[in-house]
C-alpha cells in the first residue's frame, strides 16, 4: 500500500469561527466551501474543517463516541517563525496550549489550539528541511 495520506477532517463547531483562524491565522485559502465544510488544499493532501455534527454522523455509524487523542504539525523555516506564527494564530482565536521551548530531540517548538481544541504542534527543525512546495522530509 502506497505510504500517504489524502485527507484530514477536522470537526469544527462554528464554521466562521473556523474559517477565521486558518485564514487570517495561517493565512490559508479555501478551495472549496459550503454552509457545512471548508477545504484547504495542502502540499499533497486536503484539510477539511467540517461541522462536528454532520461529520460525526457520516463517519460514526457504529456507536463509538470520538476518535482518539492527537495532533497536527506545522513546520516553519526558521526558529523565529514558531512564536510569530503562534502569537497571530492565538490573536485569530487559538488558544495557546504550551508556550515554545526546545524540547530534548532538538529543534523548537510550541502547541496551540484551534477555536475546537485540535491540537497543532508549529515546529522549527533543522533537521527536517522545507522544500519550495512545502514538503517536510524526515532526517535523523
Amino acid at each position: 500500500m502506497q505510504q500517504q495520506v489524502a485527507a484530514i477532517t477536522l470537526g469544527i463547531a462554528d464554521l466562521g469561527r473556523s474559517r477565521r483562524f486558518y485564514t487570517n491565522g495561517f493565512g490559508w485559502n479555501p478551495v472549496f466551501e459550503n454552509s457545512e465544510v471548508v477545504f484547504y488544499q495542502m502540499n499533497g493532501f486536503v484539510l477539511g474543517t467540517w461541522q462536528a455534527t454532520a461529520l460525526e454522523r457520516d463517519m460514526m455509524r457504529s456507536g463509538w463516541s470520538r476518535p482518539g487523542a492527537f495532533a497536527l504539525a506545522h513546520n516553519v523555516r526558521s526558529r523565529d517563525d514558531v512564536v510569530s506564527t503562534i502569537e497571530r494564530l492565538a490573536a485569530n482565536g487559538g488558544h495557546i496550549l504550551r508556550p515554545a521551548d526546545e524540547p530534548p530531540h532538538g529543534g523548537f517548538r510550541g502547541y496551540i489550539a484551534d477555536p475546537d481544541a485540535h491540537a497543532w504542534e508549529i515546529a522549527w527543525n533543522p533537521a527536517w528541511p522545507i522544500d519550495d512546495n512545502g514538503h517536510v522530509t524526515f532526517r535523523a
